[in-house]
């Protein structure tokens, strides 16, 4: 069996991570912690993901003329990623995330704001060779942090030649009925569900509306990951509730999600059910967020296929992952 060939056209963010014991309010200084430099960006995050596990990834993207741009490039390079897609913006930064850690009781919680850069400056022109080679890929993975009118020219070109498309609707801003109508999956978490249907996710029920009311927008299947609740998969046939891995020790939920969507995606392209797919991509994220940074995080296949041994699951549909060239 082949490695799964997965395409990413998204964002690289360089996250400024602070970590203190409580948010300031307004017109307040406090004394943190702790702080860091990590690559992210959703886009690049997703692509280190499935690469680490196991997945030939190409990434597409921008990036600044500046070394923040040339750290984002070279980490996700020596993730295996294959970075001949990325390009530069002379004039414009490369994108910041600003992280903000509260860290209280043992529990960690986040709050960030992307300042975007390079990262709105992707062209068609830059996307161009996409149209002849979509077919080269088993899935595409696009994110919202790039340029809108990039985000509907690739789902549809994937669409056109029948191949699979993830969107992670994050962060929230309304999409098109086109653009619902080219996608396979789509992967809010649960305030970016309550946005994109008006409906609080907080429970099972409303859960399971905001997931019905995602599908009528014309996608084939939603997914809403739940935090410490885990995941819901939902499409005309199936309803999945995959729990989050108990007894998990959160240090930085930063790159849960993308950790999930990378992994997710992975399982899918070599031909596991969506059940045991949601729950990898749980066991991956579980093992994300019990570390410091965003790509720093992200687990190789052994660590995930030691877990799931641990655990007492099954690894038989995954162990190729490991060997397959």
């Amino acid at each position: 069996m082949k490695k799964p060939k997965i395409l990413v056209v998204g964002s690289l963010v360089m996250d400024l991570i602070v970590s203190s014991e409580r948010i300031p309010a307004s017109g307040e200084t406090v004394i943190g912690f702790g702080f860091q430099t990590a690559s992210g960006g959703k886009g690049a995050n997703q692509a280190v993901q499935a690469a680490r596990l196991g997945a030939d990834v190409t990434m597409v993207g921008k990036v600044g003329l500046d070394s923040f741009g040339t750290m984002l490039i070279n980490t996700i390079k020596n993730s295996g990623v294959d970075v001949s897609h990325i390009t530069v913006a002379e004039n414009t930064p490369s994108a910041i995330g600003n992280v903000l850690l509260e860290v209280k009781n043992g529990k960690t919680a986040n709050r960030i704001i992307v300042v975007p850069g390079a990262n709105m400056k992707l062209t068609l022109d830059d996307i161009s060779f996409i149209k002849d080679t979509v077919t080269d890929y088993d899935m595409v993975i696009l994110q919202l942090e790039i340029p809108m009118e990039i985000i509907e020219t690739v789902a549809k070109y994937a669409f056109d030649n029948n191949v699979p498309v993830m969107l992670n609707s994050a962060p929230y801003v309304p999409i098109s009925q086109r653009l619902y109508s080219y996608l396979t999956y789509i992967s809010p978490n649960e305030h970016e569900a309550a946005d994109i249907t008006g409906i609080s996710v907080i429970d099972e029920k409303s859960i399971n509306e905001a997931a019905k009311a995602i599908l009528n927008n014309g996608v084939k299947n939603a997914i809403i990951t739940l935090g410490s609740k885990g995941a819901v998969l939902c499409n005309d046939t199936e309803y999945i509730h995959s729990p989050c891995v108990p007894d998990v020790d959160v240090k930085d939920p930063t790159a849960a999600g993308d950790s999930f969507v990378g992994a997710f995606c992975t399982a899918v392209c070599i031909g596991v059910s969506h059940e045991k797919a949601m729950y990898f991509a749980n066991l991956a994220a579980s093992i994300t967020v019990s570390q410091m940074g965003a790509q720093p995080s992200l687990p190789d296949i052994d660590k995930v296929l030691e877990l799931m041994k641990n655990r007492g699951i099954d690894t038989t549909e995954f162990i190729i992952l490991r060997g397959i060239k």
